[in-house]
């Protein structure tokens, strides 16, 4: 029939609409999972970036150590060159993109008015009549940025974290402030901990909540409180 054709139409084009929609969120969430032998004081907080050899001269490299840089600073760390460094950190990140399939149950309108009450109309979700299921695929991204601090003296690990998250995004780069701040956040953090941390998205800046209270640092020029 001509309305149930229409219904047909529209109804999976709004489906489809609302599931894109739904994947727009105000949070970011991070899985962190940490190993830690600490035991520092803020005396001995000085540290140099350690690349391996494909990193060494890559301008990527660099600019995750600066994101880096701004959160250990945050945690009183210094940096200082290699050989007054007591501590070198050492990065390491990829993406990895999956595909992720959903079906969704799509109940239709009642073509022809009547005295229902909604969840009751019979083309609802309690009526007799079946659901049709809309079947969607959508690209996904997870992110990875490891993070390993070893003494320089002796190379022993002290403190080694690993933060992940996933999106619709393909881009490293914009998901690395949020894997960077929820990596080093509440820093040193426990042997074995694996934690989520939610980071909701503004516009001006990425602000630690829910989960993980931590206080932002302040923005560079910034007047002291």
């Amino acid at each position: 029939m001509k309305w149930e054709r229409m219904w047909r139409a529209v109804v999976p084009a709004t489906a489809a609409v609302t599931a894109l929609l739904s994947g727009c969120t105000t949070y970011v969430s991070t899985q962190v999972t940490a190993f830690s032998n600490w035991s520092g004081s803020d005396a001995t907080r000085t540290y140099a970036f350690a690349r391996t050899a494909a990193q060494q001269n890559s301008i990527e490299q660099a600019t995750y150590e600066q994101l880096v840089a701004n959160e250990l600073e945050a945690d009183a760390f210094r940096q200082v060159p290699d050989a007054q460094a007591h501590y070198r950190v050492g990065l390491s990140y990829s993406t990895h993109g999956d595909t992720v399939t959903v079906t969704q149950p799509v109940f239709y309108g009642n073509p022809w008015p009547g005295p229902y009450w909604r969840p009751l109309n019979p083309w609802g979700p309690f009526g007799p009549f079946p659901p049709d299921y809309v079947t969607q695929s959508y690209p996904v991204f997870t992110h990875t940025l490891g993070i390993r601090i070893t003494e320089r003296a002796s190379g022993k690990e002290v403190y080694n974290v690993t933060a992940r998250n996933t999106s619709e995004d393909r881009s490293l780069v914009h998901a690395m402030p949020y894997l960077a701040r929820s990596a080093l956040a509440d820093f040193p953090l426990g042997n074995g901990v694996v934690r989520t941390v939610r980071i909701r998205h503004d516009k001006r800046e990425a602000v630690l909540t829910n989960e993980v209270p931590v206080t932002a640092p302040p923005a560079p020029g910034a007047a002291p409180q």
